[in-house]
C-alpha cells in the first residue's frame, strides 16, 4: 500500500509512475489527495470539541465545588451537545478512514525509475541470454509425451482424482521432485537464508498484507467455511511471519526459505501453452525471501538474481533473465526480474522464477518496521523470489537432457536423486 506521504508530496510524479505500471486513473489520486484532507478537517474538529468538552468539564467541577449548582447544570446541556456532536463526527470519521483505505489500497505499488515502459511481455527488456540455444534431434518429444513414456508423470490420472493441472508424479518422476526440493533448498541455506517450514492456508489478513487481497482473489482457492485461502506461493505465509513485528536496524539482513505446494485457480486455454506441465493448479516451489533496510534492497536485488542464476547454471539448463516492463509487473512490485528457460522439445522460452523488490509497499500492509540509530520507526523493504517453480524445471529437464538412452540427470542433482538416467 502506498504511503499517504508519498502521494500528497508530489502527486503529479506518482501519477506519472503509476501511468508507466499503465494504471490509467489519475484522478483517483486526487481523491484520495482529497478524503485525506477532508478526514484530517473531521479529526481537527473532534479534537476541538474534545478539548472544550475537557475544559468545560472542568469548569463544572469548580462551579460545583462552590456550590453554583445551577451555572453547572447550564455547562452541562452544553457538555451533552458535544457528546452528540462527537458520536456523530466520530463515525463520519471512521466511515472516511475506511473509505480512504478501501481506495487507496486500489493504487498499485511505483515502478522503479529502471522498470522500462511497456505494456506487455513482449516490451520486457531482455538483460542477459545464452549466447546459444540447443539443438536435439529429430525424434526429439517434449515432456508430457517422455512423462508418458518412462511413466513418471500421469496427468490422466490426476484430472480423474482432482481436475487438469493436478498431475501424479510416480517412480523417478517423484524422486526428481523430491531431489529439486532439496537442491534449492540446500542452495538457499549456503546462502545464508534460514528454512521455515508454513502453512499452507493463511488468513485474509495474511492475504491483504502481501497485496494478493483484494488485487488476486480470482487467482485463490478458498476455503469458505474457514474463510482461509490456499497459498499461491510460500511468499504469503512467510513474509506474514513478521507483520505486526518491529525489527531492530541490527537485524538486517532478514533471509528466509522455505518449500510449499503453490496453489493457484488461473485461467486456462488450450494448446502447448499449458500442457502438460507448462500451467498447474498445484506446483511446488522454493521461495527465498528478504527483510532489507531500505538503503541496502536493491542491493539485496541483484544478490538474489545472482543465486537463482547460479541455480540455472549449477543445472546446465539455457536460460535468460527479463527485466519486466511496468505493463507487465505485479500489482505490489517495485521492480521485478524474470528467469527463462529454454525448452528445446517445445522450442520455447518457459518462465521459471521472478525475483522482486516490493520496497515498503508491503511491510505498510504488514505493519512492518525496525527502529533505526535514533529510535524512529521506519518501514522495512521486502523482498522475494522463486527458487525456483519445479514444474517448468522439471519440463526442461526432460525436454534438454533427453537421449536416445534416457533422460540423463544434471550432475548436481545426482547426489540427490541416486540415479543418473531415467529410462
Amino acid at each position: 500500500m502506498l504511503l499517504l506521504d508519498v502521494l500528497k508530496a508530489n502527486p503529479e510524479k506518482v501519477k506519472e509512475k503509476l501511468a508507466k505500471k499503465n494504471f490509467h486513473d489519475p484522478e483517483l489520486v486526487d481523491y484520495i489527495i482529497d478524503l485525506d484532507d477532508r478526514r484530517r478537517r473531521l479529526k481537527q474538529s473532534i479534537d476541538m470539541l474534545l478539548s472544550e468538552r475537557n475544559k468545560l468539564s472542568k469548569e463544572i467541577g469548580d462551579l460545583m465545588k462552590l456550590g453554583e449548582t445551577d451555572a453547572a447544570d447550564k455547562i452541562k446541556s452544553r457538555v451533552a451537545e458535544i457528546k452528540r456532536q462527537l458520536e456523530e463526527e466520530e463515525s463520519k470519521l471512521l466511515g472516511k478512514e475506511k473509505l480512504l483505505k478501501d481506495t487507496l489500497i486500489q493504487l498499485p505499488n511505483l515502478p522503479a525509475d529502471q522498470v522500462p515502459y511497456g505494456k506487455t511481455p513482449d516490451d520486457n527488456e531482455i538483460v542477459f541470454s545464452v549466447d546459444s540455444l540447443p539443438e536435439l534431434s529429430e525424434d526429439a518429444i517434449p515432456h508430457w509425451d517422455l512423462a508418458k513414456k518412462y511413466q513418471i508423470i500421469d496427468f490422466e490420472l490426476g484430472t480423474k482424482i482432482t481436475g487438469p493441472g493436478f498431475p501424479v508424479y510416480k517412480g523417478k518422476g517423484a524422486v526428481l521432485q523430491r531431489a529439486l526440493i532439496n537442491f534449492f533448498l540446500d542452495q538457499a541455506i549456503s546462502a545464508g537464508y534460514q528454512e521455515v517450514l508454513p502453512p499452507h492456508m493463511v488468513n485474509e489478513d495474511s492475504a491483504f498484507a502481501t497485496g494478493q487481497l483484494p488485487d488476486k482473489e480470482g487467482q485463490m482457492y478458498h476455503v469458505t467455511e474457514d474463510n482461509l485461502f490456499l497459498i499461491p506461493t510460500a511468499e504469503v505465509p512467510i513474509t506474514n511471519l513478521y507483520r505486526d513485528v518491529i525489527l531492530d536496524e541490527t537485524d538486517f539482513p532478514v533471509k528466509m526459505v522455505g518449500y510449499t505446494p503453490c496453489f493457484r485457480r488461473e485461467a486456462g486455454s488450450y494448446g502447448k501453452d499449458v500442457r502438460g506441465l507448462n500451467r498447474l493448479h498445484q506446483f511446488d516451489k522454493v521461495e527465498i525471501v528478504q527483510l532489507q533496510h531500505p538503503d541496502k534492497s536493491y542491493e539485496a536485488l541483484e544478490e538474489m538474481v545472482a543465486h537463482v542464476e547460479n541455480l540455472l547454471k549449477l543445472l546446465g539448463l539455457p536460460y535468460r533473465i527479463l527485466r519486466l516492463c511496468g505493463g507487465d509487473m505485479g500489482f505490489a512490485s517495485a521492480l521485478t526480474y524474470d528467469f527463462e528457460v529454454y525448452s528445446a522439445a517445445q522450442q520455447r522460452w518457459l518462465e521459471v522464477s521472478s525475483v522482486s523488490n516490493f520496497e515498503n509497499f508491503q511491510s505498510n500492509r504488514l505493519r512492518l518496521r525496525y527502529r533505526d540509530g535514533e529510535n524512529k520507526k521506519t518501514l522495512a523493504h521486502t523482498l522475494n523470489g522463486s527458487a525456483m517453480a519445479l514444474a517448468r524445471i522439471v519440463a526442461a529437464i526432460l525436454e534438454n537432457y533427453q537421449t536416445a538412452e534416457g533422460i540423463r540427470m544434471p550432475e548436481v542433482l545426482r547426489p540427490y536423486t541416486r540415479f543418473e538416467v531415467i529410462n
